[in-house]
């Protein structure tokens, strides 16, 4: 397909998405639910076969597939609940950024205390957006709808 298409493609959901951000919500819950399930039914598959090797790997592997497979039910027909999860794992990664800026602003890792600043202002933003995504699905709606729109723009426009 002509990257023009593609470009305009992307353009028109990214727009289709922001009047109405819980359309490029929706199929990311669905998608990683899906993969969320899959990984339960596998870890199920695997804790019954390791129980004849070892029952406690496979006590707990029965244990993780369960609660994987009512995580990635809950996911796929609840939104909120992925974007919850979502908004707490870019709230972790903004952490370990803060913590890996403060660290290396103090100790000059990578060559310059810049890094360290860098890393530090990131993580914040991560931690902020991480707050507000976990709040209200509409704002990763809109994530999703600019990044969209962003990168039609830049396909359409930009050469390489």
């Amino acid at each position: 397909m002509d990257n023009k298409i593609v470009a305009l493609i992307l353009i028109i959901l990214g727009l289709i998405v922001l009047a109405v951000p819980l359309l490029g919500v929706i199929p990311l819950g669905l998608l990683a639910g899906f993969v969320v399930l899959f990984l339960g039914l596998g870890l199920i598959v695997a804790g019954i076969t390791d129980m004849g090797v070892s029952k406690a790997l496979g006590i707990i592997e029965l244990i993780l597939g369960i609660i994987a497979l009512i995580l990635g039910l809950g996911i796929m027909f609840s939104p909120g609940l992925f974007v919850w999860i979502l908004g707490l794992i870019v709230w972790i990664a903004g952490i370990f950024l803060i913590i890996g800026g403060i660290v290396g602003i103090f100790t000059k890792s990578g060559g310059s205390r810049w890094n360290g600043v860098i890393a530090l202002i990131i993580g914040l933003l991560y931690v902020i957006i991480g707050n507000f995504v976990a709040s209200d699905p509409k704002i990763l709606g809109v994530l999703i709808g600019l990044w969209l729109l962003i990168t039609g723009i830049l396909m359409l426009f930009v050469k390489e």
